[in-house]
């Protein structure tokens, strides 16, 4: 019996001190469903680029690699339109960024107001901008993908979606755009399920992977009350089978013993998506520089792009932006148009515009990685359990996941799966055992990322709002049992003392 009283006690004042907790996160959750927090994908940084000019463009990559001043290759290399003009656009190994000016073939410096408005004209020539400034971090940049192009120029745009724009202060180009809708509803959505109010603080991924765990804790101990409670085999003598004839303790409980379960895979995946205690860590990486085979350098592509781009337009394609991608140590360029299709163009001379790379050279360059060692290819024409799209609201919504895809299974310790695109030569990603475990805890507990689901986006989305409400109605009245019990715990402690002999009252005067 004192073990029952103990469970009853640590489940009811945890319960008194999260409830608030899980019914915001259950509430916000529901609003992440259909209003992700603000990102720009790939199909809006894209449709927002106009067709890369057909003359006066641009240097070739030997006086790009001059002027950008830094000793070691790049480890990625697109030619685009930043502020209404062609730019180069450089990514290195730790994480930083430059821009190169296409036509006069000079670095850019730190970027300035009037390069920032006119990043915000190019996105929409047809909205008024108002710059409101530059910003390390607000509430619609807590990404650490911005952290290289930090601080940030802010540009309001009067278009109909009501475009919040945030412009690298290191290349010029919009990095992030942040609609009204986006901004109105993340108060709700995102800011609360994330608890963003404490994200400036250093403990904010200790608080929220602690209270997530004490939440954990207290559903657990809710359900094991909850069943102990519950008389099986002879009911109460009201006749029901819970303690409670009614009112919100019935509905506690009964909603606990329906929805408890839910409840506590919903918390506990939200847990592991702070990757907790170095969980998820990948113990040793496999190490993909064997798979490019060669570094950029000045001579990987002699053509100047004017006439890669005139190339291109023979075979019907308007390139808006230009990717030279290095696989099996031979360059390509792979080049997108403002819909997001794609061509590649090996640099080698004579070579035909072509859809995808050859399969065999995908399939050379992983084997590259370790040789003589075996290795299973696989090429997947359907979405499985580990690869699959995502709805652009998503958390996910940003990655583009197109098919076939490569998967190549190596026998290294970690058992580490690669994905290839076929399509640019790309390393999509890289999964060891503990990210796929890490899949299970959290991508499919928590968002439900199961493909008979996400095939049927009305189905999933029914479901997890008819859920949704059960755990917050199991937080609801939790917070008011809670708030009741406080109460009466309040109203004993102000209560007066009787005394046991009456005070005598002089005669004349009135009590």
């Amino acid at each position: 019996m004192a073990i029952k009283r103990y469970l009853y006690l640590w489940h009811r004042w945890l319960g008194i001190a999260l409830c608030l907790f899980m019914a915001l996160w259950f509430v916000s959750g529901v609003v992440m469903l259909y209003v992700g927090y603000p990102k720009l994908t790939p199909a809006e940084h894209l449709a927002h680029l106009p067709e890369l000019p057909s003359h006066d463009c641009c240097v070739g990559l030997e006086q790009v690699l001059a002027a950008s001043g830094r000793g070691e290759a790049p480890t990625t290399l697109r030619l685009s339109s930043v502020a209404g003009a062609p730019r180069y656009l450089l990514g290195y190994a730790d994480g930083s960024n430059l821009a190169v000016d296409a036509r006069e073939g000079w670095r850019i410096a730190p970027v300035d107001v009037r390069q920032a408005m006119a990043s915000a004209r190019q996105f929409d020539g047809n909205a008024l901008a108002h710059y409101q400034g530059q910003v390390q971090e607000d509430a619609w940049s807590r990404s650490r993908a911005l952290d290289s192009h930090r601080p940030l120029h802010r540009v309001q745009l009067d278009d109909e979606p009501g475009s919040l724009l945030y412009i690298s202060s290191q290349t010029g180009a919009v990095v992030r755009d942040a609609s009204a809708t986006e901004r109105t509803w993340n108060w709700l959505g995102s800011w609360l399920h994330w608890l963003y109010p404490l994200r400036d603080s250093p403990w904010w991924a200790q608080i929220v992977i602690y209270l997530a765990l004490a939440a954990t804790f207290a559903a657990l101990l809710g359900q094991v009350v909850g069943l102990l409670r519950w008389r099986f085999a002879k009911p109460y003598r009201s006749g029901s089978r819970s303690p409670y004839a009614g009112g919100f303790a019935r509905w506690h409980h009964i909603g606990g013993l329906l929805f408890g379960l839910l409840l506590i895979a919903w918390i506990f995946s939200g847990l592991m998506s702070m990757r907790p205690w170095h969980l998820f860590d990948s113990p040793q990486r496999l190490a993909t520089a064997g798979y490019r085979g060669a570094a950029l350098t000045a001579s990987s592509d002699p053509q100047a792009p004017v006439e890669t781009l005139a190339r291109l337009r023979q075979a019907g394609f308007a390139a808006s932006e230009l990717h030279w991608q290095v696989v099996g140590g031979q360059v390509y360029r792979v080049a997108y148009d403002r819909a997001g299709d794609s061509r590649v163009l090996p640099v080698a001379e004579g070579a035909e515009v072509l859809a995808q790379l050859p399969a065999s050279t995908l399939e050379n360059a992983a084997r590259a990685l370790q040789p003589g060692a075996p290795v299973q290819v696989e090429w997947l024409d359907n979405y499985d359990f580990y690869y699959y799209p995502r709805a652009e609201q998503s958390m996910y919504g940003n990655q583009r996941k197109r098919l076939p895809m490569l998967r190549v299974r190596f026998a290294d310790p970690s058992a580490t799966w690669l994905h290839l695109d076929p399509y640019s030569g790309a390393l999509i990603e890289q999964l060891d055992r503990r990210q796929r475990v890490e899949r299970w805890v959290f991508n499919l507990l928590h968002s439900w990322d199961w493909l008979p689901l996400l095939e049927r986006p009305w189905l999933r989305e029914v479901l997890i709002i008819v859920f949704s409400l059960g755990g917050l109605a199991i937080s609801v009245t939790g917070i008011v049992l809670g708030w009741r019990r406080l109460q009466r715990g309040s109203g004993r402690r102000r209560a007066p003392r009787r005394l046991k002999t009456p005070i005598p009252i002089p005669q004349g005067e009135t009590p």
